[in-house]
């Protein structure tokens, strides 16, 4: 009768891992990805087209390899998902380890593939970018931090987190790949805020960020030319966000029609950063309408579900792994409707990409085991048993 009243989950000896997993899931959440990828290898279809005749692939090359990549991270995600929350933990600060020893190597054996930035090592058959997984990895280990800290006599893990935050986007600033040190950066605030920081400090987190951003404009020619770039009232026709904001506007309301788009032939990076102006030539606003409320379903379920969480640690790295994922997605759909600078960021399970795949079904996967429902888990059911007590 308790739990029938008061909605605790019922605790089921002996049952299989499969429909326990399954029982507790946000399948929501599950179906929003899973369309994602199925909406990412449509594009993948219209955009990356022309990217192989270049290179001299077959037509559907680079489809592909998205939906061999795409499929080892959905399976990365429901292994993930069907994790514990400690075992979580555990893999997600030793990846954070590796992930960290492998971002410091970079600029030693790492290469930019004519890019300009030193993000990726080579590894002949495909390419690895190291920051893609240590985001989760991050997010993870400095949420633990964080919630160690705030029990009695717990040590100064916001300092450590801090600290390792610093020396990541030092890291990151260096390559230079200034989005992803901001994505850091506002992963580890998040956190910090909702673990009941004081609103000074994150005053004074953001007037940092700027004193940087002054600093990095004066200092690196490539930050310099991007802001240049985004603050001129004139869009030259001829760069990646002239073609891209064109083709946007040419899709309208219901795009110019399957296969029909131009900025495909334009873009090089048309089915990786600049998808959505593909997406919104071809089919319009109405699927990038489609794409915004798939992530933010996503994010807003993950959130509503961690509010209900007492678990410190869990719901800190939920809402940091779930904030980091809406924000990686505005980035990018920003960046193509000229609302932010050129960053250089994937469209989460969207763009083509074995890493930004692959990692993001990891930490998805996390945040799908974080959103489990648990056994007296749940915030309402601690505040109503000590209400009765």
């Amino acid at each position: 009768m308790t739990e029938m009243v008061y909605g605790a989950v019922p605790i089921q000896a002996g049952e299989p891992i499969l429909p326990k997993w399954w029982r507790t899931l946000d399948k929501w959440s599950v179906s929003c990805v899973l369309l994602l990828f199925v909406l990412g290898l449509l594009l993948g279809l219209a955009a990356s087209v022309p990217l192989a005749e270049r290179n001299g692939f077959g037509n559907f090359h680079y489809v592909q390899r998205q939906a061999f990549f795409g499929i080892t991270a959905l399976i990365a995600m429901i292994v993930t998902s069907m994790m514990s929350p400690t075992l979580v933990r555990r893999l997600a600060v030793l990846g954070f380890a590796c992930a960290f020893v492998a971002l410091a190597l970079l600029p030693v054996f790492g290469t930019d593939f004519g890019k300009g930035a030193v993000r990726w090592y080579s590894l002949g058959f495909a390419s690895l970018q190291p920051s893609e997984f240590l985001k989760p990895g991050f997010i993870v280990a400095a949420a633990w931090m964080i919630a160690s800290s705030q029990q009695i006599n717990g040590p100064p893990g916001t300092l450590i987190s801090f600290g390792l935050c610093m020396a990541v986007v030092m890291m990151l600033v260096m390559q230079p790949d200034f989005g992803q040190a901001c994505l850091i950066l506002f992963g580890w605030g998040v956190m910090y805020f909702v673990g009941g920081a004081p609103m000074i400090l994150l005053l004074a987190m953001a007037a940092v960020v700027v004193l940087g951003g002054i600093v990095a404009y004066s200092n690196s020619e490539h930050f310099a030319r991007r802001i240049d770039g985004f603050l001129n009232p004139e869009i030259d026709p001829t760069t990646q966000m002239g073609y891209a904001t064109n083709a946007i506007r040419e899709g309208g309301l219901f795009g110019v029609g399957v296969g029909e788009g131009q900025v495909k032939w334009s873009l090089p990076d048309a089915h990786t950063d600049f998808i959505v102006a593909v997406a919104a030539e071809e089919y319009g606003l109405i699927l990038v309408l489609v794409l915004i409320s798939l992530y933010a379903m996503v994010v807003v379920r993950s959130l509503f579900r961690l509010m209900r969480e007492r678990d410190t640690f869990i719901r800190l790295a939920g809402t940091g792994l779930a904030c980091m994922f809406g924000v990686q997605a505005m980035i990018n759909m920003g960046v193509a409707v000229r609302l932010l600078p050129a960053k250089g960021m994937t469209l989460p399970f969207v763009s083509y990409g074995g890493s930004s795949l692959i990692a993001g079904g990891i930490a998805l996967g996390m945040l799908l085991s974080f959103t489990r429902t648990r056994p007296q888990g749940e915030l309402a059911d601690f505040l109503r048993g000590r209400g009765r007590g």
